[in-house]
């Protein structure tokens, strides 16, 4: 079974309330309950989690080499300011997908460059929510076709520190 790790950027645990006309009234557990639903489909074990903080994402990416095929990112603000994110993804040589809600290259320009897309696989943008899913079924379908596989164990979701399984 597949293992894929998620990870949500900074601010993004107040999705629903927060800048509504940007980013829409999707919570991230509504997001995250969507990932989880298409996971089980799949046959894909998902590990989601949510920080604030950038060295917690960076210790992340870093612990995925072992156990995971790919990851999924909505690096969010630290899109545009972090090069250890960047450079931890190019570290663990993971597949990955950069996320947004937004379409970052219509908004303010200094939100228009990602220290992340030039180490991502690719890069989804401006679909809202449905972003995520089409991240996940794209990773899937590329680490399908590689044939990666790696035992089944759960799905889990972590904010900050603390875990929530789904």
């Amino acid at each position: 079974m597949l293992r894929l790790l998620v990870l949500h950027g900074p601010n993004l645990n107040l999705l629903g309330s927060r800048e509504e006309s940007i980013y829409g009234t999707a919570t991230l557990d509504a997001i995250d309950a969507s990932l989880s639903k298409l996971s089980e489909e799949l046959g894909v074990e998902l590990d989601i989690r949510q920080s604030n903080l950038e060295g917690e994402l960076v210790t992340w990416i870093q612990e995925a080499r072992s156990g995971y095929q790919g990851i999924i990112i909505n690096p969010a603000a630290y899109t545009h300011t972090s090069v250890a994110i960047r450079d931890a993804l190019a570290a663990v040589n993971l597949p990955s997908i950069e996320v947004h809600l937004s379409n970052i290259y219509r908004r303010e320009e200094f939100r228009r460059h990602s220290y992340v897309s030039g180490v991502a696989l690719g890069q989804i943008s401006g679909l809202g929510p449905t972003g995520y899913l089409l991240a996940l079924r794209g990773l899937y379908e590329h680490l399908s076709a590689r044939g990666s596989r790696s035992p089944a164990s759960r799905t889990s979701s972590t904010r900050g520190t603390g875990p929530r399984k789904h």
